[in-house]
C-alpha cells in the first residue's frame, strides 16, 4: 500500500512537472507578448491617430478606428510653407552628410588612438572619453557665436561640419574597441609586404571594421533624422527646416493645432528610421557585441 501510494506520488510529480515544461514556453511568450504590446502602444496609437478626425483624436485613447481619415496624409503632406518632400530632403542631405563625417572622421581617429604611437596620446584618449560626458547644452552658446561669425547659420553646415572633425567621442572609442580586436600580426604581415600607415589602415583595417562602421551609420542616422534641438537652433528659414523641426509647424499655441495631420506625418517621418534598424538589425547587434567584449 505504501509502494504504491509512493509510486502514484512519483507519477503525479512527474505530470506535473512535464506539464509545467510544457506549458513554460507558451507562459512566457504571453508575458512577452504582452510587454511588447504595452511598449508599442504609444506608437500604435499615434498610427490609428493619423487615422482619425481631429475632434476625435483625445477623446478615446482605444486603437480602434471608427472614422477612417486618409486624407490626413494629404493635407498634412501640403500643410506647411513647403510641401513635406521638402523637409524629408533637407533631413535627408543632413543626415548622409553626418554619416559621412563620422564614418571618415572617427574611423580615422579611432585608428591613431588604436595602432599610432605619438606624445600624450593616453591624455587625448582621456580627454576624448570625457566629452561623452560633456552636455550639448554646455556648448550649443559658443558653437552658435562661431558659426554666426562664419556666416554658417540657417545653412546645413553647422550640423555636418562638425561630425567631419571626429566630435562624435561615442564613436571613436567604440571603433577603438573594435580595432584593439584585431590581431597585429596583420598588420606586421602588411608592412613586411610594403603597406604604409594609410596602406594598412584601408586594406587591412577598414575592411574587418564593417560591423563597427555598419553600427555606426545606423546610430549616426537615426540619432540625427530625430534630433530637433540642433537643427531648431541652427535653421531659421522654413525652406530649410528639417522633419523634426517641420513637424512643430503643425502645433500652434496661440490657435488650433491640425493634430491629424501632425500624427499622419509623424507616422511619415519614422518609415526611414524603421526601415535603418529593420535593415541593419544584424549588424547593430553584431557591432554593439563584439565592440563589447573587448
Amino acid at each position: 500500500m505504501t509502494t504504491e501510494t509512493l509510486r502514484a506520488t512519483v507519477t503525479t510529480r512527474r505530470t506535473g512537472v512535464i506539464t509545467w515544461a510544457r506549458v513554460r514556453p507558451l507562459v512566457t511568450h504571453v508575458v512577452l507578448a504582452g510587454s511588447a504590446l504595452v511598449m508599442l502602444y504609444p506608437v500604435i496609437w499615434m498610427v490609428v491617430s493619423s487615422l482619425r478626425p481631429g475632434n476625435e483624436i483625445f477623446r478615446d485613447p482605444g486603437i480602434l478606428v471608427k472614422d477612417l481619415r486618409i486624407e490626413n496624409y494629404r493635407v498634412g503632406w501640403n500643410a506647411l510653407t513647403e510641401p513635406f518632400t521638402r523637409y524629408l530632403l533637407n533631413s535627408a542631405v543632413v543626415v548622409l552628410g553626418s554619416i559621412l563625417g563620422n564614418l571618415v572622421s572617427c574611423s580615422m581617429a579611432a585608428y591613431a588612438f588604436a595602432r599610432l604611437e605619438f606624445l600624450g596620446k593616453k591624455f587625448w584618449f582621456a580627454i576624448m572619453l570625457l566629452s561623452i560626458m560633456l552636455p550639448i547644452h554646455v556648448v550649443i552658446v559658443p558653437q552658435y557665436i562661431l558659426f554666426s561669425h562664419l556666416g554658417w547659420i540657417n545653412t546645413f553646415l553647422p550640423l555636418i561640419v562638425p561630425k567631419l572633425l571626429a566630435t562624435d567621442a561615442f564613436f571613436v572609442f567604440l571603433m577603438v574597441q573594435f580595432i584593439r580586436g584585431i590581431p597585429r600580426e596583420l598588420d606586421e604581415a602588411a608592412r613586411i609586404d610594403g603597406c604604409g600607415r594609410g596602406s594598412i589602415f584601408l586594406r587591412v583595417i577598414l575592411p574587418l571594421m564593417v560591423p563597427a562602421l555598419a553600427t555606426t551609420t545606423i546610430f549616426t542616422f537615426i540619432w540625427t533624422w530625430n534630433d530637433f534641438f540642433g537643427q531648431l537652433i541652427y535653421l531659421t528659414d522654413p525652406h530649410m527646416y528639417t522633419v523634426p523641426v517641420a513637424l512643430r509647424g503643425f502645433i500652434d499655441s496661440t490657435s488650433s493645432s491640425s493634430w491629424g495631420s501632425m500624427f499622419a506625418m509623424s507616422v511619415v517621418s519614422l518609415v526611414p528610421v524603421f526601415l535603418a534598424f529593420l535593415l541593419g538589425q544584424r549588424f547593430l547587434i553584431k557591432g554593439i557585441a563584439t565592440t563589447g567584449i573587448k
